[in-house]
């Protein structure tokens, strides 16, 4: 399957749909106050390129990479639209990332997930691609719903 992954403005109503799926799963499958999903706003910020997937035209899927620092990347909206579901999205997404940090000479990449069920699929995925639970990082703090993970570079 060929995917093509490229910078996103964020000003289409189809990327600004997907989004507002992501925020709303993440809602539904979150505690009150442990969403760190950025809204559109915060994801056009100079910290951060947001990344779009397409499959033949389709919007297929999203992701982005926040500067934390001159060595330290995040991951961020990291979301496959549901009509590409165990189509390779989320990995061909995560291997962009995680290409982009190498091109960024950042030495480590980061990530926050919610530790539940419907965030399973999401932890194998991470893991995949070697990254391992970690204690908070940023702004994050230490609760027994989130699950922080890192891998180096």
């Amino acid at each position: 399957m060929s995917f093509d992954i490229r910078q996103d403005d964020l000003i289409g109503p189809g990327i600004l749909s997907l989004l507002r799926y992501h925020l709303q799963e993440m809602h539904r499958h979150s505690p009150p106050g442990n969403v760190h999903s950025l809204a559109p706003e915060t994801l056009r910020g100079e910290d951060v390129t947001f990344y779009s997937v397409w499959i033949s035209g389709e919007l297929a899927g999203c992701g982005a990479l926040k500067r934390l620092d001159s060595h330290h990347g995040e991951l961020k909206a990291m979301r496959t639209a549901p009509a590409h579901l165990r189509r390779g999205v989320g990995d061909a997404m995560l291997r962009h990332l995680i290409a982009e940090g190498r091109a960024r000479a950042y030495r480590r990449l980061s990530l926050e997930t919610g530790r539940p069920e419907p965030f399973h699929a999401a932890h194998a995925l991470y893991r995949k691609h070697g990254f391992a639970p970690c204690p908070p990082f940023a702004d994050y703090t230490d609760d027994p719903f989130s699950l922080c993970m890192t891998r180096t570079l």
